[in-house]
């Protein structure tokens, strides 16, 4: 996975204790735990039933780990490597109460964020030979912002704003509440730091002319038609980077693309992307 750092533990192991209390409940596995006997081993294969980039797999086992300590995992297919449909993804060997009460935690988490990776690698495929960048927004999965973003940048893309605190991001109800474009960047001018990156959504040239004359690094040019971000593009050249954004779907990202945007950013990434079909097959 060239480039993209695994995640370390800490960023994901209350998120795999939360959805296993929320599976557990108040009683535990009723099922399991009356069908499997406690000291029975077990062994499976997790399997992806389609292809897809593979994504978030350190967390899915994270949930047998925790379950059983001293399981053991072989990984065939790490998070950043193409799965073919009917590939083996991992190999386990725990305690069978494990895999069973572990399996729709692991699962749920794994076919999640490598739908993630699959869209966008497949979104980021459609733009080769371009130099525009894919991003994702905010407009996450409360609680999986961290593992959603990584899966992003799984896929090939990039992030936005991790959250709130570290970047500015004037919007349009920003610049309402402040009284127009040039006010808001002023404020925000005002009330952060030097290394603080200042970025301005407009929906209007006029608009822009504005965030271009208050010197702001990024500009987001909003649900623009393709002409308009072409002249854009253009008046922004050497000035700021653009950013095209609003409504941005895999089938539309190319025409957008070509107007010459430094970026498109698409909140389909993760609020809308389907989930990589993918299975726990235990061994007999």
């Amino acid at each position: 996975m060239s480039g993209v750092l695994s995640l370390p533990e800490l960023l994901y192991d209350e998120i795999v204790k939360g959805a296993l209390r929320e599976d557990l409940g108040r009683g535990g596995d009723l099922t399991t735990d009356a069908i499997v006997p406690k000291d029975r081993d077990g062994r499976a294969l997790v399997v992806a039933r389609e292809a897809g980039r593979i994504a978030g797999l350190d967390a899915a086992l994270h949930a047998f780990r925790l379950l059983d300590p001293a399981g053991r995992f072989e990984v065939c297919r790490p998070d950043g490597s193409d799965a073919r449909a009917g590939e083996t993804v991992a190999r386990v060997s725990a305690r069978a109460r494990a895999l069973l009460t572990g399996e729709r935690t692991a699962l749920n988490l794994l076919g999640r964020l490598s739908g993630v990776a699959t869209a966008t690698r497949d979104v980021v495929r459609r733009l080769e030979g371009l130099k525009t960048r894919v991003a994702c927004t905010r407009k996450t999965t409360p609680g999986l912002r961290a593992l959603e973003k990584y899966a992003v940048r799984v896929g090939g893309g990039e992030t936005h704003r991790h959250g709130l605190d570290d970047a500015v991001l004037v919007k349009d109800n920003h610049v309402a509440i402040a009284g127009g474009v040039a006010e808001a960047v002023w404020r925000a001018r005002a009330g952060v730091g030097h290394l603080v990156k200042l970025e301005v959504e407009v929906d209007t040239l006029d608009q822009l002319d504005e965030a271009l004359a208050g010197g702001v690094d990024v500009v987001l040019l909003d649900n623009m038609s393709l002409d308009t971000l072409r002249e854009a593009v253009s008046r922004c050249r050497g000035r700021a980077l653009t950013e095209a954004s609003g409504g941005i779907r895999p089938e539309n990202v190319r025409a957008v693309a070509e107007t010459g945007v430094d970026l498109v950013s698409l909140g389909w990434l993760t609020h809308s992307a389907p989930a990589l079909d993918v299975a726990l097959d235990v061994l007999a």
